[in-house]
Formats: C-alpha cells, structure tokens, sequence
C-alpha cells in the first residue's frame, strides 16, 4: 500500500470531520445568544449519532458491493453489503480496489461526509427545535436518505479513469459530481426545506428578526469550515496528486471570488457590505465548487465563485418570498449553491461543457441528477418530519422559544452575567 496516499486520506478525513464543529460555531454565531447551545448540539448530536450508524450499517449501504454474495438490493440503487455491517475484521483488513490504500481509510473519510451532510440540515430549524426529536430525524434521515443517496453518486468503479459500474446517479446518468453538490449540499438544502416547512415560522419572523449574536463566533466556524474543505474537495481524488491540487486551488479561488460576489450585492442592495456577508459568500462558494473542483480551470472556478456568491446572496430572500423560515439560510447557500455548482460543470467542465463544443448533453445528465436528489430528499425529509410533529412534536412550546431554548431543553447557557458568573 502506498503509505503517502493513505496519509493523504487519514488527514483528510480529519480535515472534514472538523468541518462540522466548525459549522456548529458558524452556526451558533447566527442565532440568539438564549439559543447557541441548543444550535451547536444539533451538530454535535448528529456527530455522536451518525458515527455510531455509520460503523453498524451506514457504509454497509452506502457502499454495498453488488458483486459480493452477501449483497442483498437492486444494484446502483438501494442495497446492503451484510459483510460489512459492524466494520469487521474482514474490512479492517482489506485493500481498497485500486490497492493503494486500506479500505478503512476510505471508511473514515466517507464517515465524515455522512456527519456533516446531516448536520447542514438543522440550520434550517434553528432556535425552535427538540433535541430529541431532531435526533430521531437524523437517524431516520440518514438511513433512508444519505446513505442511498451517497450509494448513488460515491459508489463506483473507475477502470482507466473511466466510469464502469456503480450507483444510478453517477454511473447510469454520468453525472459528475467530485466531492458531493448532489449527496451533500443538495440533499441537505432539500431536507431543510422540507424542514423549515414543517416547524413553520418562528414568532415574529421578518426581515431583520433576530441579528447575529455572536459575529466573531461565526467567522471562527468559516475559517474552520473553508480549512476543513480543502480535505472535503482534494480528499475525493484519494491520491496526493495533480488532480487533488487542482482541487484545492479552487477551493481557495472559487469562494475568495465568491466573498467577492456576495458582498458586492450587499452593498448595491443595503449600501452596506457585512462580515457576516464575506463569510455567507465564501461558504456559498465552497459549496458551489464541491461537485466541480476537479474539471474546472482556475479561471473558470474563479467565475463561478462570482456568480454564486451573487445568486446565492439573491436567493437568501427566497424565504420572504415564499414564506417559508430556513433560519439560517441552508437553501439559499447550500441548496441553490449546490445546484449552481453542479450545472455549472456541465457548461465550463473540461472535455465535457457545452462552453467548449462538446454539447448540451452533459448540462441535461447533471440538470436530472440534481433535480432527482433535491425531490427525493424533499420528498422523504417532509414525510419523516411530519411523522416525528405528529407524533411526538418536532417544535418547542411557544413560551420556550421565546424565552430562547437553552435552559430548557439543555439546562444550560451559553453565556452567564452577573451573580451567576463564575
């Protein structure tokens, strides 16, 4: 096994697994400061959870191998790989396909992805939310939803750098996705749509209905967040490369370029530009070049580092518009980014984009692919969530989220003033 390249992964994967503190610090900036503990234990929860689903059966599915025996499923579409339920010594032991690398390498980078994916959704349910039942969602969410979807567009086979076997979404479609707009950012900004529709409104909701209450604590979780991505991006090419360090020139150029874009906006709009503005655009840049850091020149990620900072700046008003509360802008950045990004391949991608003679064709195979993950994750997260509301309540009592929800559901505070502090 080649020591470097599994060095590569393991570090990687540590570089992604940090991404979600960070999103629960650029998250628990954004809200009340009676609601940051409830906001970064929605992360910190899902890390707990979706670890453990992981290691018993989340690679089992998300990577099932339909060739094996012990595979049971529809091939590239929903499946379980029996062998590798609990990460048996028969995993532990074993070589990844291309030999370079131990397949628990792989395992823990993938662990990683599955963590953070689930927790970009609670962003869209912030400060109105049970702790418990968002745990449910997590667990149900990510079995039925993540671990297919990542089944569709991670698991493949690569012979001589083609695609030749694996999940509906990138072997049947050929949809390219390096690093996950469509199984990570997609999918989550889908579910929290879903979401956010069905814990409705928060009390007063508006423009302007809370403020950031903490900004230096939300540009710590961007500095964390774009760290950790670089690992996110360069990682999926699993080798210390040339195709990995294009990668990660455009996760420093795509989402400069898209601080760029989106405080440009703030400013020609409200004649201000924010720092919590520079760090929602570079966060929406870096997920508008997750599905296209590999086939993308510089140049070209600097352009669409531009164009989704200013969309996705655009886009945060959906929610006025149509009248739905995502607290903390999961669509807006993570939905309407994601799609960006993915599209975007299909017109500037190298050897494949219509920008460069090769056709439409590609444009429409990621236009299907990411349309079919947004109205899968949709469809199931709206279900699932209205199960849980039905059931044992998903929202916290009215008098609750007013007074702000740490003490209540936690028993603690963020912040202690006066006699209480110590």
């Amino acid at each position: 096994m080649d020591q470097g390249n599994t060095g590569f992964i393991l570090i990687s994967a540590a570089f992604v697994l940090l991404m979600t503190p960070g999103l629960a610090f650029f998250y628990g900036g954004l809200v009340k400061a009676k609601s940051v503990v409830s906001m970064m234990m929605l992360s910190f929860g899902s890390l707990g959870l979706i670890s453990v689903l992981w290691v018993v059966y989340g690679y089992a599915i998300s990577f099932a191998n339909a060739g094996s025996s012990t595979f049971y499923g529809i091939d590239g579409v929903i499946g379980i790989d029996t062998s590798f339920i609990g990460l048996t010594a028969q995993v532990a032991d074993a070589a990844a396909p291309s030999g370079d690398y131990p397949t628990m390498a792989f395992v823990s980078f993938q662990a990683a992805f599955a963590i953070l994916t689930v927790a970009l959704i609670s962003g869209a349910i912030a400060d109105r939310a049970k702790f418990g039942a968002w745990m449910i969602f997590a667990g149900v969410w990510a079995t039925l939803v993540y671990f297919p979807v990542a089944n569709w567009v991670f698991n493949f086979t690569l012979t001589d750098g083609k695609v030749t076997d694996g999940g509906w979404i990138v072997y049947g479609l050929g949809v390219i996705d390096f690093a996950g707009g469509t199984a990570v950012h997609i999918n989550a900004g889908a579910a929290g749509l879903a979401l956010a529709i069905v814990l409705g409104k928060r009390f007063g909701f508006s423009k302007g209905i809370t403020q950031p209450h903490n900004v230096p604590l939300t540009l710590l979780g961007v500095a964390l967040l774009w760290f950790g991505w670089f690992g996110f991006n360069s990682g999926s090419e699993l080798a210390a490369d040339g195709i990995a360090s294009i990668a990660f020139i455009n996760t420093l150029a795509a989402p400069s370029a898209a601080m760029l874009g989106w405080i440009l906006v703030e400013k020609i709009k409200h004649g201000k530009a924010t720092s919590i503005g520079a760090g929602s655009g570079a966060i929406a840049g870096l997920v508008a070049i997750t599905p296209a850091c590999a086939v993308l020149d510089p140049i070209y990620g600097i352009l669409l580092g531009l164009v989704a900072g200013a969309l996705c700046a655009l886009a945060i008003d959906l929610k006025f518009t149509f009248g739905f509360d995502d607290s903390l802008d999961v669509v807006g950045i993570h939905l309407v980014g994601g799609m960006v990004g993915t599209l975007w391949v299909g017109i500037f991608g190298n050897g494949v984009g219509a920008a460069f003679g090769y056709g439409w064709g590609q444009f429409g195979a990621q236009a299907l692919g990411a349309v079919a993950v947004l109205v899968y994750s949709f469809v199931m997260a709206l279900i699932i969530g209205f199960a849980i509301e039905k059931t044992i309540g998903f929202r916290v009592r009215a008098e609750d989220e007013i007074a702000g929800i740490d003490t209540v559901v936690h028993g603690e505070e963020a912040y202690s003033f006066g006699a209480d502090r110590r």
